[in-house]
């Protein structure tokens, strides 16, 4: 006869437990109302996560939803121009001479009934900015792109999604060396 340690013993206890308990779950029929396109527009906040190579930011942002565009009336603009422009002083002026910056991101949605989601494609478009440094302008294009699909939960009502300035060119040059700036949006919700 085999003997069991106390450690085993724990083991299969909790494997018990746990499978009582989903087992008791699946029983539990939640009335989940099914997603509909009609719920994504509105007026959303939610935590930005900006990362740069090693450097990783969060912030709260504010944004709205339409039916096929996301605006941002204050686009985070702050790793952009300070990739550009590295002098932080001067960089510090070129963002209060720019002020809030307005981006519309479109999108196409469509209905994932099985997973009660609503997925998004996006279609970016370029972001071109006019950056004041010494007296002059910095003509800079920064190429946005979204590398997967965003969601917005039936179950709690949230969006996700995240995009990356993939590319910047600055007076028609390409900026090289350049590490990408990722913009996740990992839960925003109705404000």
């Amino acid at each position: 006869m085999k003997k069991f340690t106390v450690p085993q013993l724990l083991k299969m206890f909790v494997i018990l437990l746990v499978g009582f308990t989903l087992s008791s779950c699946s029983l539990d029929n939640p009335d989940i109302p099914p997603v509909k396109l009609e719920n994504l527009p509105g007026n959303y906040k939610g935590r930005l996560i900006t990362i740069q190579g090693e450097i990783k930011k969060e912030s709260i942002r504010s944004f709205k939803v339409k039916k096929d565009t996301i605006t941002f009336e204050e686009f985070p603009i702050n790793e952009i121009v300070k990739t550009v422009v590295k002098d932080p002083v001067k960089a510090e002026a070129a963002l209060k001479a720019l002020g809030k910056v307005k981006y519309n991101l479109q999108y196409k949605a469509s209905i994932n009934t099985p997973n009660n989601v609503l997925e998004l494609v996006f279609a970016p478009e370029t972001l071109t900015l006019q950056i004041p440094v010494d007296g002059t302008t910095k003509k800079t294009v920064v190429t946005l792109a979204a590398k997967q699909k965003g969601f917005y939960v039936g179950m709690d009502g949230s969006l996700r999604f995240s995009l990356i300035a993939e590319k910047i060119t600055v007076d028609d040059a390409v900026l090289n060396p350049y590490e990408a700036i990722n913009y996740n949006f990992p839960f925003c919700i109705k404000s």
